[in-house]
């Protein structure tokens, strides 16, 4: 429909038109132009144009926006076939063949340490799912056994009834409770799967997760869901991620931090230090004299591959200046002459504050 066609014309109501009013109209036009029941040339390209006019104008959220903004935005996931059964029934949905059936995507969690997700690799899971049985190899058939069309629906997988309603004559049409919807029987089901042509059996799989994956990615395995009915297709593997925590790092983005214990004379007078990387080894960092609680250093390339592409994001070194809670009667003396320095800065000699900072830092081991 073009996007220029007004839905209040197509209707034939007025703006201002009430709900009842726009369903009375559109029940009495889908009547006319369904294109099972109405005989004009353009009924089903007329059929769909005032079912989407109906579709927006009965929400009133979506005909606020139609009168603001003049677009509907489409029928979504409610299709037209939908909208007309609500109003007269299932008889004039369309029937497809009852033929191969797609099997169902599955979904699953699977939980990954940091480290698997920076390098990726391949790991193994186990997929519960419904596979074609073995034995009849789908058909529902138990070997040997004869299969016959169904004398009940002669094949076509659906039976009709005839029923009146407050518009007519109208055919209700279901599934046939015979064969099921196949269109066929058999003589004696499979005694593995008692006819359903599926079993539900443990599948191992090999995933490969890519390097640089995060929490909350998913990754989709092309047919690996559940098998099809006769003879269909199998559906897709749908495996969401979860990172574990990790007791050294954590993630942000590509980046990986890290938080880094030193000492006030470390912070004071700075430092060259070590500080663990994801992959196990070890990376030389500089604490910078005079450095403060919560600083960041940054330690270029150490984090998160970025995921399909080049590079790799870094290591945020975040240092955690811990205030000793117990001191030695040396390291008390110490800390007392730092103080004493503090507290008369017109006295201070820096030469002494530094000595007194080493000392500090050699009376608490080096650290």
């Amino acid at each position: 429909m073009a996007k220029t066609a007004d839905y209040y014309q197509l209707l034939g109501v007025p703006r201002n038109a009430t709900p009842d009013q726009i369903r009375s109209a559109y029940r009495k036009l889908a009547k006319q132009h369904h294109p099972d029941t109405g005989e004009a040339p353009d009924g089903a390209e007329r059929f769909k144009q005032i079912s989407e006019a109906y579709e927006v104008l009965s929400d009133p959220e979506r005909r606020q926006r139609y009168d603001m903004f003049g677009s509907g935005q489409g029928l979504g996931d409610f299709g037209i076939g939908d909208l007309f059964e609500t109003f007269f029934g299932s008889e004039f949905r369309r029937r497809e063949p009852r033929g191969p059936m797609r099997g169902a995507d599955l979904r699953m969690e699977i939980e990954v340490e940091l480290i698997d997700a920076v390098k990726g690799g391949a790991r193994t899971i186990r997929v519960p799912r419904l596979e074609t049985c073995e034995r009849c190899e789908g058909s529902g058939a138990e070997p040997g056994s004869k299969i016959s069309t169904c004398g009940t629906c002669n094949g076509r997988g659906e039976v009709r009834q005839v029923q009146q309603s407050v518009f007519g004559r109208f055919v209700n049409v279901s599934t046939c409770p015979r064969c099921g919807g196949s269109g066929k029987t058999v003589d004696a089901l499979c005694t593995r799967c008692r006819g359903e042509g599926r079993e539900r059996r443990d599948h191992e799989l090999p995933l490969d997760i890519p390097a640089g994956i995060d929490d909350g990615q998913q990754l989709r395995v092309a047919g690996e869901g559940e098998a099809g009915l006769r003879g269909g297709p199998s559906g897709d593997l749908y495996v969401l991620i979860r990172l574990r925590e990790h007791e050294l790092f954590r993630r942000e983005g590509d980046d990986l931090v890290h938080v880094l214990r030193i000492s006030p004379a470390q912070a004071a007078l700075g430092a060259d230090l070590e500080v663990p990387t994801i992959e196990g080894a070890t990376a030389p960092v500089k604490v910078p004299g005079g450095a403060q609680h919560g600083q960041m250093v940054r330690l270029r390339g150490k984090g998160v591959p970025h995921l399909g592409s080049s590079g790799r994001g870094d290591q945020l070194v975040y240092l955690d200046v811990a205030v000793p809670r117990t001191l030695t009667k040396e390291q008390k003396a110490l800390y007392k002459q730092l103080h004493d320095l503090e507290g008369a800065p017109e006295q201070r000699d820096e030469s002494d504050a530094r000595g007194v900072f080493d000392r500090i830092k050699d009376a608490m081991g080096g650290e």
